[in-house]
């Protein structure tokens, strides 16, 4: 799979991918935002100028060639999934996904993790938002379940997301996610607190949303380990900074090569 040549795509997307398959995460470089939104931020609900923002959308599809429609959504740390349209309509859902070409599924984030999805195939995609609410309550297994083919046939990608060294949560988020899997409980997913602090606890959202791929029948997920909170010149981090934009994690299908 090749990545598209923008110059504020912050990665390459090291996965096997068909050559159907186009994806690439955004940097927070090179759009028009003012502090502390600085600079390509792709978030309308963060209260960033719209007109900057509108221009920054402009100008990813530009160097996308301009031919390609977004499918944005308004991300509510859900389980929904939709189909995504190319009609323009901001869909309630933390996933889509399509079978149609040249339009683009989407998702934005600044520590929760993006999640890329392919089926072998490469004539369907889906992009997911997966912080750990929506992660612990099944839009990982709600975004495999939408494609045409067996989990063993799709194969998925982990963005850049908060590191387990810097996400700090509570019991009531071990509790939650240990609930619906327990076979957390015994993995590395939560590391207590260093400074031993009682009820506190580092998570690991890579290692989690790896398990839990695997557990719905994923056996080839890819990516992992890009830490939004360290790489203040690459990545957006809510944590880090609270108030601030969103980059994007998107995928689509072309012609293939």
């Amino acid at each position: 799979m090749t990545l598209l040549p923008l110059e504020f795509a912050c990665m390459k997307l090291d996965w096997p991918a068909p050559d159907s398959v186009r994806a690439l995460v955004t940097s927070r470089r090179g759009g028009g935002s003012k502090a502390p939104w600085g600079s390509l931020n792709l978030a309308l609900h963060v209260g960033d100028c719209d007109q900057d923002v509108i221009q920054n959308r402009a100008r990813l599809r530009q160097c996308m060639a301009g031919e390609n429609v977004f499918q944005w959504l308004n991300q509510s740390h859900g389980t929904d999934v939709i189909a995504a349209a190319a009609d323009n309509v901001v869909r309630d859902a933390d996933a889509c996904f399509t079978y149609e070409k040249k339009l683009v599924c989407a998702v934005l984030t600044a520590d929760c993790l993006p999640v890329l999805f392919c089926n072998r195939q490469g004539n369907q995609v889906a992009a997911c938002h997966a912080g750990w609410r929506g992660l612990g309550a099944g839009i990982l297994e709600n975004t495999v379940a939408s494609f045409s083919v067996p989990p063993e046939q799709v194969m998925a990608w982990l963005g850049p997301a908060i590191g387990p060294d810097h996400f700090e949560v509570g019991s009531d988020v071990r509790k939650f996610m240990c609930e619906r899997y327990p076979f957390m409980q015994k993995s590395e997913v939560f590391i207590k607190f260093a400074d031993g602090q009682p009820g506190r606890w580092l998570m690991d959202l890579y290692l989690a949303a790896e398990l839990v791929l695997r557990g719905a029948g994923v056996s080839a997920v890819f990516g992992g380990g890009a830490c939004t909170y360290c790489d203040e010149s690459q990545f957006y981090s809510y944590r880090r900074d609270g108030l601030t934009g969103r980059f994007v994690s998107c995928i689509w299908l072309d012609e293939a090569s």
